[in-house]
């Protein structure tokens, strides 16, 4: 498997994973430090993983904002960071 399989294996993986985060509604979410965290881990880390992505996959697929999950990324670290 290649590496960029991988890399987007884990991205579909992420985005599951978020979904049963959240199956609770937004309420629970809301109130639970758990699911919150989990959340913003698997976002953070599914945006990370995109920047790893090449050029070429991502020239391909011009529908995604690849920047704009960038940016994403970096508000959620600092947004999560301790000050």
């Amino acid at each position: 498997m290649s590496r960029d399989h991988t890399y987007l294996l884990y991205i579909a993986e992420s985005i599951g994973d978020i979904e049963a985060f959240v199956t609770g509604g937004r309420q629970t979410f809301l109130t639970s430090k758990l699911a919150q965290a989990a959340v913003l881990y698997k976002l953070q880390t599914l945006a990370e993983t995109t920047q790893l992505l090449p050029a070429t996959l991502r020239e391909a697929h011009p529908v995604v904002d690849w920047p704009a999950l960038r940016g994403f990324r970096n508000r959620l670290v600092r947004r999560t960071s301790p000050e």
